[in-house]
């Protein structure tokens, strides 16, 4: 099990990565971060306004699903959004930063996936 800072700091680890965050989407602050290069406070709560609007899509839909992510391609950059699945993640987003150009998305993906379930809040 890994705390709130292991788990983004494992996030920056993953090759390619720039920045994590884990976020509390209800309010939209961060809980951890690491990295640089980027506004973290202000991309967690930007990304939260991103997974409610989905949620609310979602449930306007009638969708009986859960989001697993959420990918958001720049021209240099990729921006993985990771709900955490766990009960006592409830609420909760890893928010993964990557430079395009050294990242492999699905590698990133499934560490991202790995690092959000080893997560103990």
């Amino acid at each position: 099990m890994a705390t709130a800072n292991d788990s983004v700091q494992a996030a920056v680890a993953i090759d390619g990565a720039v920045a994590a965050a884990l976020v509390d989407y209800d309010s939209g602050m961060t809980l951890a971060t690491a990295g640089s290069g980027i506004d973290l406070e202000l991309a967690a709560a930007g990304n939260t306004e991103v997974v409610r609007a989905k949620l609310r899509v979602m449930g306007s839909l009638g969708l009986d699903d859960t989001i697993e992510d959420i990918l958001i391609t720049l021209g240099k950059q990729f921006h993985l959004v990771r709900l955490v699945s766990s009960q006592s993640g409830q609420g909760l987003f890893l928010y993964l930063v990557l430079d395009k150009s050294r990242a492999n998305l699905a590698m990133a993906r499934r560490q991202l996936q790995t690092i959000e379930q080893a997560l103990e809040i």
